[in-house]
């Protein structure tokens, strides 16, 4: 009698709590779809700040207004995190030619951040076309020396998340230049990293060999890369030859920050769970989904516990990243100061893949045991949100140091639809017009039903 008593009354409990948790949850859905303010956050970021390349003034502005903003909703502590970050400038508009004889057809291109620039003639070569980095390997430097390569994989269409398919083929634009540069190519052209066919030049940062020889390096077009390879396979190699203009400077590293909102856990003040995004942007547009809607969601969480009346039992903290793109020097400081602090971090929740519709999240390094335990007690939470989808699979970029600072963290990344990302994704079509006001405030919903859960409930 004694065991069923005590049985029933841990069902009564267990029951009473997941009661709770599902009114708290759909508070705070209630209160991102009814007083949201993420998106018109997101428009003054985008339109009256613009483009947030580390270094430049763009970026500046922003972490002063972000600051101002997260003051101005009181938060327990908004403060500033000084780092050193690269100041790298794109320079004039870039130009391309596919030379076939005497006729120059212009194509769509952009240097590849952290390029270096061409002479101020530009670069004017035959043209070797590869599939991949073996490829070139077994090339070798007797076909690719002198030559421009063209690097022309294209994303993979089988690949669901579409996540997966930049991966596979974004070695070309991060190795790429430096491993042609070891067999003597002049420069390098690379297919823009994204299924989608036209003429917006996707950027992104390459990565060179600190002891070897840097060359320019551009993205083209995926429409001008179909052309170029048409051509490439009608004609004999010596009749098509490529010429690109670029003129990319890196100056000295400046002073720049990471901007920190908290709310003070009433438990736990010392155990902190972060959300973020990063602030920074590439410089072709106004970097909307990437990452503007990450660390507006971010920020909108906090709020929302606020207006909630919600207190966290353990710190919370909105991370505005500064430097993804091009050094990631912000989450390296971020997990440096975690070190030096002995700060007890117990989950990071990364947001950077846009601001389409919710689907989940997805848990990094953790066991089959962890997950299936994560799905038993939170599916049924978040399913009525359709952001159910609790799976093993990256963090992201600015949170992925703490994991060496604090070993014992759980790293979370925020997954969204993926379909569309890669269409807009370091092009200059990543503007605010093409982010979803609904889509955006679903996402902050999510994560903070999450951390909800998180804190309630620990990992």
């Amino acid at each position: 009698m004694k065991k069923t008593l005590l049985f029933i009354t841990f069902l009564f409990t267990a029951f009473t709590l997941k009661a709770q948790d599902s009114l708290m949850i759909r508070k705070f859905f209630d209160e991102a779809l009814v007083n949201g303010q993420c998106y018109e956050n997101l428009r003054y970021l985008c339109k009256n700040i613009g483009p947030r390349l580390s270094g430049s003034e763009g970026a500046q502005k922003s972490v002063v207004w972000s600051k101002k903003l997260m003051d101005g909703y009181g938060f327990d502590k908004v403060y500033l995190q000084e780092v050193m970050v690269p100041h790298w400038v794109r320079g004039a508009k870039e130009q391309g030619y596919i030379i076939d004889g005497k006729t120059r057809i212009p194509v769509a291109i952009a240097a590849l951040g952290m390029s270096v620039a061409t002479p101020k003639e530009g670069i004017t070569a035959n043209v070797v076309e590869v599939q991949s980095l073996k490829e070139l390997e077994t090339l070798g430097e007797s076909v690719i020396k002198g030559k421009i390569v063209f690097f022309n994989r294209a994303f993979d269409p089988r690949f669901i998340e579409t996540g997966q398919a930049y991966g596979t083929a974004g070695d070309q634009r991060f190795a790429g230049p430096a491993a042609a540069a070891k067999y003597g190519a002049a420069g390098v052209i690379v297919r823009s990293l994204t299924e989608a066919l036209d003429n917006y030049p996707h950027t992104g940062a390459t990565g060179y060999d600190p002891k070897g020889n840097n060359i320019p390096a551009a993205a083209i077009s995926t429409i001008a890369a179909n052309k170029l390879s048409s051509m490439l396979k009608l004609r004999k190699l010596p009749l098509i030859k490529f010429y690109f203009k670029q003129s990319c400077q890196h100056l000295p590293d400046v002073k720049s920050y990471n901007v920190v909102g908290e709310i003070t856990g009433t438990q736990y003040p010392n155990k902190f769970i972060t959300v973020g995004g990063h602030l920074d942007s590439w410089d072709l547009a106004e970097g909307a989904h990437d990452d503007g809607t990450g660390v507006m969601q971010s920020a909108e969480i906090l709020r929302i516990f606020k207006a909630t009346g919600y207190r966290p039992k353990n710190s919370v903290r909105a991370v505005f990243f500064m430097n993804e793109e091009n050094g990631h020097k912000g989450g390296l400081k971020y997990a440096e100061l975690a070190a030096t602090n002995k700060e007890e971090h117990i989950a990071a929740i990364e947001t950077d893949e846009g601001g389409f519709t919710p689907r989940g999240f997805s848990f990094e390094g953790v066991s089959g045991s962890f997950l299936k335990e994560v799905n038993q007690n939170w599916k049924k939470l978040l399913e009525p949100y359709e952001v159910d989808r609790l799976v093993a699979g990256g963090g992201g970029t600015d949170i992925g140091p703490l994991k060496e600072a604090v070993p014992s963290i759980i790293l979370i990344g925020f997954r969204p639809d993926s379909q569309r990302y890669f269409d807009i994704h370091h092009t200059p079509n990543d503007v605010f017009e093409n982010v979803n006001k609904r889509e955006l405030e679903l996402g902050a919903g999510s994560i903070a039903a999450l951390i909800y859960l998180i804190d309630q409930h620990g990992l």
